[in-house]
């Protein structure tokens, strides 16, 4: 059985972070008995698709917790209300928007956007009014490396992205040997690529070509042309959706083959598939998490992967990705904190996350002291014949990988 763990408070923190001052609004909802979140996330822009599967991941959270019974704080039954604006894709747009809900709107609490420079900006803006945001979409490390005390990220950080499908290439024969990486420029991105850089050299790999593109580029074909000249075994990009669907389209293109592609961002998308049709096939991708994955979880909510990924299917007609889930995760994690604080005060909401451990259908919630997940293993997916299936690690796999990737001439 999952559980849930709270400790006392940070005595270490400075009496300046646990101050709860008169600068900071005080919490607001609806109505006296509604806890209201607000959320920044794109509608339009580069990631208005990925910004569509947060809100989704958001919404069935929402929808779960109103139809059964809503969310205790000490003696009182509240509800939950997510307020919604579009940040455009943007950064600067996702900053102020957050100040309007916590400023003017009054709303209790922050769920984060999508992307890790929009993530970012948030972070600041929360940081500075001292309200609690947890995000499950901005994995860059470099989110945490401000000394910020009220940004939580419930998914594992970038630079673990990749390295799964390499562990699980090394035991595949032929063994890999050699590693081209491509990646957009922003910090998510680059840290995946970097990771996954290291990761190659530590286990006897070489890495033959390295390179970022600037992010929502519209042309890879000279990427492409570098990755073909050093004709490597494994083909990784850390990149976003449209990225890898024009990667993965211009690899076909211009002949690029290899024995694995895998990609950050993209295979777990119903998108990707259903745009790639039957190009997507063979394709790898690092997740957060997997509907096969054997998670018992902690009473409130659903409570294992399977159950989940099938109630999610009812309600939205697909198969939740791994951003649904840890969207999902993200409420969760506010979730449990609050009934934990025993109030809606947001110093003492943040101060429950930072000592939350426990264990859910999307994997153990616990912050290091960044506000870092660390604690939860990614997994690999596969694209065969369609379908996405869990390939690695071996104990939450529903599929052996299918390895080599044969030539495009040979599919």
């Amino acid at each position: 059985m999952g559980h849930v763990r709270i400790g006392g408070l940070f005595a270490v923190l400075a009496a300046g972070t646990l101050a709860f001052t008169s600068a900071v609004p005080a919490p607001a909802s609806a109505d006296d008995s509604t806890i209201v979140f607000g959320a920044a996330l794109a509608a339009t822009g580069a990631n208005n698709r990925e910004g569509e599967l947060t809100k989704d991941g958001y919404e069935f959270w929402k929808d779960y917790v109103n139809s059964h019974g809503g969310i205790k704080v000490g003696g009182k039954t509240y509800k939950v209300d997510i307020q919604y604006a579009d940040d455009e894709s943007k950064p600067a747009t996702a900053a102020r928007l957050v100040e309007k809900f916590v400023s003017e709107d009054k709303v209790n609490f922050i769920l984060g956007p999508y992307g890790s420079p929009n993530s970012a900006a948030a972070a600041a803006v929360v940081e500075r009014l001292k309200v609690p945001m947890v995000e499950g979409n901005g994995a860059a490390t470099s989110i945490f490396s401000q000394g910020y005390k009220y940004t939580f990220a419930v998914l594992a950080p970038g630079k673990n992205y990749l390295q799964g499908l390499l562990e699980m290439a090394l035991t595949e024969n032929p063994k890999p040997q050699t590693v081209a990486i491509a990646t957009a420029n922003d910090a998510f991105s680059t840290e995946v690529g970097q990771g996954a850089a290291d990761y190659a050299t530590a286990h006897g790999m070489t890495v033959v070509y390295q390179t970022k593109y600037p992010a929502d580029t519209p042309d890879v074909s000279a990427v492409v042309s570098g990755i073909k000249a050093a004709n490597p075994d494994v083909i990784l990009n850390g990149g976003h959706l449209d990225e890898a669907l024009l990667l993965q389209r211009t690899f076909k293109e211009q002949n690029v083959n290899a024995k694995l592609f895998g990609y950050s961002v993209g295979p777990d998308t119903p998108d990707f598939r259903n745009t790639l049709g039957k190009d997507a096939n063979w394709v790898f991708g690092g997740t957060q998490w997997s509907p096969t994955a054997k998670y018992k979880g902690a009473p409130g909510f659903i409570g294992d992967s399977k159950t989940y990924a099938a109630e999610f299917n009812k309600k939205y007609g697909h198969i939740p990705d791994y951003h649904n889930a840890e969207s999902t995760a993200t409420c969760l994690a506010f979730q449990y904190a609050i009934e934990a604080a025993g109030s809606l005060d947001p110093q003492k909401v943040r101060d429950a996350l930072a000592n939350l451990d426990v264990i859910t259908f999307f994997g153990r919630l616990k912050f290091d002291e960044r506000g870092i997940n660390i604690y939860k293993p990614m997994a690999v997916n596969q694209i065969q014949n369609g379908n996405l299936m869990t390939v690695w690690p071996v104990g939450v796999q529903n599929a052996k990988p299918q390895y080599p990737t044969p030539a495009w001439d040979k599919r």
